[in-house]
């Protein structure tokens, strides 16, 4: 009988506290159902991957969403016949993804559509910038974009005093794999 594991990916940038309260709470609910992987716990929002039985990683993911700053939380769901994780962390951090400067969620940019984004992007006075880290960038890049030639997220700020535009009327367009560095990187 093949047995599948739900691996569920999620972030949600949210003011959050009693971080450590919400660390022992939810890694004994990960544990009871089986769930491991690692949700990272911060006073600006969750940010994770979790995998186990179906049930157990739905119990977990509507338990992230009953907590009220994390009722608009979503996941996107893959599945694997071997689970990918063999421990159950939840771990307390101070940003969600390591920028250097935590941000607030309700600063970040307008969000384009998918059908929309190829005709902001052909504007001649828009600039465009890869918030991906280099070895993403390798995969490939719509055209004309910037490529900050990053390692690693915290490298992006230097980039970005250097190289953004002065004037603050300029359209920048940025774009990233999964949708949190955008929400960082706009809002910084």
């Amino acid at each position: 009988m093949l047995v599948m594991f739900t691996i569920a990916t999620f972030y949600q940038l949210t003011p959050l506290d009693n971080l450590a309260g919400l660390q022992k709470q939810w890694k004994a609910l990960m544990l009871a159902h089986d769930v491991t992987g690692t949700a990272l716990v911060t006073p600006e929002g969750i940010n994770g991957t979790i995998a186990g039985p179906d049930a157990g990683v739905m119990v977990v993911l509507q338990a992230f969403k009953a907590h009220p700053p994390l009722a608009p939380l979503t996941w996107k769901l893959s599945y694997a016949e071997v689970n990918p994780f063999q421990r159950t962390k939840v771990k307390l951090k101070r940003e969600v993804i390591p920028l250097g400067h935590p941000v607030k969620q309700a600063m970040a940019g307008t969000y384009v559509a998918a059908k929309d984004w190829n005709d902001l992007i052909a504007k001649p006075d828009v600039v465009v910038v890869d918030t991906r880290n280099d070895y993403e960038v390798k995969i490939g890049q719509f055209k004309g974009a910037h490529d900050p030639k990053t390692r690693t997220f915290k490298e992006l700020p230097e980039w970005l005093a250097q190289n953004l535009p002065t004037d603050r009327n300029t359209p920048i367009a940025m774009y990233c794999t999964g949708g949190i560095r955008c929400e960082k990187s706009t809002a910084y």
